[in-house]
């Protein structure tokens, strides 16, 4: 097929705007009309309509090869049809092919030409043989292809455009017409943040022409990447020509292309509209020759780039862009454009056009690899398709991708500043964007486990940070368990402890009937004994992991007890005391001596302790509880007192019987009485508050198992005080002096 040229027609109502060099031309019952892009043409001259506008020379027009396909693709695509009986029967397709040359001017002309009659440039004239135009195809980019819809729109005449369309150009929403053979640009932008966020790019730079396209694709992809924490570092917007000499051209190009090689941004997105690619190739080719440091960079552009479609491919230096990524659209063959009809394209794609006349489908990722020699390869590196379930809507293989040498085949990195790793959160600079930030150390008691995180954050109360604040460590538990070394020792002491207890019980019993145990009231005696040597084994209920069982009886029993034993101190100090009292002539006392008092005064204060333990574990017992805060790195299993006035309420009245038997004690400790106990008790019961006094600020101010530790020493020292002080005398006389325990040795010292 070759183009047509014709001559004027001899009817003198054909007027010609423009003498139309290149267009094919052929007859069919219906004809389908294209616009493509297959020439350059420098600007036209001004029209003064005072004179017949100047014509172009074949030899100034510049040609894209490239492009020659789509025109080739609409014949053949044609013949397709024509030669097969079972599509269309009896019918023939026709088809008019004009040429935009990238200029509005000449798209109106032509688009005018198509609903015109053969020959003619005039709408609405029929004049010999009538034309029935029933689609147009057209254009290669939004200029065109709005364009053409301004004039074809208004015969309702269905256009076919095999591009994106962008809002900046003209909102296609009212063009009812206009179908559109690529995917919603607004993919592209989806597209673009998806790839960015895949490889961690965070500080990116911006390439467009500085027109109305320009601003809008800025916009656009501005809104959607803050959306997604990616930072704009830098926007390029390059000059066209208009307005510019050639040498301040040249100029502008070389301190942007300077610009470009000194800046730390290694990824930049480029909006692949035609003035751009060209521009941007120019600027690359400037400023090599001015001897510019080398602009490496990985270019991230949109569907509309190819090499090949260049008009000066020989002449520029694609090696800038080895290693580059890029959309493109899925490939497609030619099929009824019907609203609401499915269809299949080349790849096995299901694709059909949503209710904004665009074509649902998805892009390719596309790894550009060039070679000196001028020559490339694309090659599918990945997808995009948004009509995918959310996951697999974007996928990509990065082995498979080459990089531009100067990044030694490794995964570039787009940061403004280095990722904070585990253990550390980004704190914002003042003055700079969100993306750029400092590091710094999680705070005790929090860690970060990801990189790059804007918080640090707490572990869950059984757990703890490690020391590299990365991730969290289970704790261990804490109680005083038999396996520890303390609690061990604890044991073992409250084990000797007792046997020791029972060993002066047993030596009391042996010489249950010698005067130094029958003096000062022998069954008190043996009740402070049994109740010492209880003492020392109720400490090993607070030893072991808590149970149930064992909180509720440490601090009832230990509290009973203690009172049994104090109260049986007193009452033997008591005893003394009105014993000396009622020797007295005509004394009231002699009534009072005697076992049923020292019963009833061990019983009773005995009782009165009894009582408040009741009240505690029927109103608010003790229980086992876990501690997860008073330690760090630990879980203090404890026995949780349930109501701590209790527990209180239990050692102050302890330590008031105490006290009193000390100030009975301490009046009746020059009593003449070769067995009188009265000076031992009194230092019994002086060890016993002290150690009892110097509990209370040790208890608070310890934790976990120790502070179990410290009552348990305070059980076993008070208890061991009683012991030592009381009975380690008598002991002594018994064992080693035992000519001491005698009536006589009694009768001889009371002389």
């Amino acid at each position: 097929m070759f183009p047509l040229f014709f001559a004027h027609s001899a009817l003198h109502c054909v007027i010609y705007l423009f003498h139309v060099q290149h267009q094919y031309y052929q007859p069919g019952h219906f004809v389908i009309g294209g616009i493509t892009s297959q020439f350059l043409v420098p600007v036209f001259t001004s029209i003064d309509f005072e004179e017949k506008p100047k014509e172009t020379s074949d030899d100034e027009y510049a040609a894209l090869p490239k492009n020659y396909q789509h025109v080739l693709s609409l014949v053949f695509a044609v013949n397709e049809v024509n030669e097969n009986p079972n599509i269309l029967s009896n019918i023939t397709l026709g088809f008019q092919i004009y040429d935009s040359y990238c200029d509005a001017r000449m798209t109106y002309q032509n688009t005018l030409n198509l609903i015109s009659p053969h020959r003619k440039t005039i709408p609405n004239y029929k004049c010999g043989v009538e034309k029935n135009l029933i689609a147009a195809i057209g254009g290669l980019d939004s200029e065109t292809s709005s364009h053409m819809a301004s004039i074809l729109d208004l015969y309702k005449i269905l256009q076919i455009t095999y591009s994106s369309f962008t809002p900046a150009v003209c909102e296609k929403d009212h063009i009812s017409s206009l179908y559109q053979m690529a995917p919603s640009e607004e993919h592209q932008y989806t597209g673009i943040v998806q790839l960015l966020l895949y490889f961690k790019w965070k500080w990116v730079g911006i390439f467009v022409t500085a027109d109305d396209k320009g601003e809008t694709f800025v916009k656009k992809l501005t809104h959607q990447l803050s959306r997604n924490s990616v930072c704009i570092a830098v926007t390029e917007r390059v000059l066209t020509h208009r307005g510019f000499s050639g040498f301040a051209l040249i100029e502008k190009y070389q301190n942007m292309a300077e610009s470009l090689s000194k800046t730390n941004v290694d990824v930049f997105v480029v909006n692949s509209d035609k003035n751009t690619k060209t521009n941007l190739q120019w600027l690359l080719l400037i400023g090599k020759m001015m001897n510019v440091s080398p602009i490496n960079k990985v270019w991230v552009m949109t569907a509309d780039w190819d090499f090949s479609s260049e008009t000066f491919h020989r002449d520029l230096d694609i090696q800038n862009f080895h290693g580059a990524l890029s959309f493109a659209i899925h490939s497609s063959e030619l099929q009824p454009f019907l609203r609401n009809i499915l269809f299949n394209n080349s790849a096995g794609d299901t694709l059909f056009f949503n209710e904004q006349h665009e074509l649902e489908g998805g892009f390719d990722i596309i790894n550009w690899v060039t070679f000196p020699n001028k020559s490339f390869l694309r090659v599918k590196v990945g997808k995009m398709d948004p009509q995918d379930p959310l996951g697999s809507d974007f996928s990509i293989d990065e082995k498979i991708i080459t990089w531009h040498q100067s990044f030694n085949q490794v995964v570039p990195l787009a940061l403004c500043n280095d990722h904070c790793h585990p253990g550390y959160s980004r704190q914002r600079k003042e003055g700079k964007p969100f993306c750029c930030y400092d590091c710094a150390p999680c705070p005790e008691g929090e860690i970060s486990n990801q990189t790059d995180m804007d918080n640090c954050f707490q572990c869950q109360e059984d757990r703890y940070p490690n020391q590299e604040k990365n991730k969290c460590i289970m704790k261990k538990e804490n109680f005083l368990s038999y396996e520890a070394p303390l609690g061990i020792s604890l044991a073992l002491l409250a084990l000797a402890s007792s046997a020791t207890t029972a060993l002066v019980f047993g030596i009391f019993i042996k010489h249950e009937n010698t005067p130094i145990v029958k003096a000062n009231n022998q069954n008190l005696t043996y009740t402070l004994l049994i109740s010492l040597l209880l003492c020392f084994l109720c400490s090993l209920l607070f030893i072991g992991r808590p149970q149930l069982l064992t909180c509720n009886l440490r601090q009832t029993a230990f509290g009973i007890i203690f009172s049994v034993a104090v109260s049986s101190v007193l009452a033997k100090t008591l005893t003394v005391v009105l014993a000396f009292m009622a020797n007295k002539p005509g004394s009231k006392m002699r009534k009072w001596v005697g076992k049923r008092f020292s019963t009833s005064i061990v019983l009773g204060c005995a009782s009165v302790q009894a009582s408040i333990c009741i009240v505690w574990l029927w109103t608010d017992p003790p229980f086992p509880d876990l501690d997860m805060h008073s330690l760090p790195e630990e879980v203090i299993v404890e026995c949780n007192e349930g109501s701590a006035n209790m527990f209180y309420y239990v050692l102050g009245y302890m330590g008031l019987l105490a006290l009193v038997s000390f100030v009975v004690a301490f009046f009746a400790r020059k009593l003449p009485d070769t067995f009188n106990e009265a000076k031992f008790i009194t230092f019994s019961m002086l060890v016993f508050c002290s150690v009892w006094l110097s509990f209370v600020p040790s208890y608070l101010s310890t934790k976990g198992k120790y502070t179990v530790a410290v009552e348990i020493f305070s059980i076993l020292a008070s208890s061991a005080g009683i012991l030592g002080c009381i009975f380690s005398p008598k002991c002594y006389i018994i064992v080693f002096k035992p000519e001491l325990n005698s009536k006589e040795q009694l009768k001889k010292r009371n002389k």
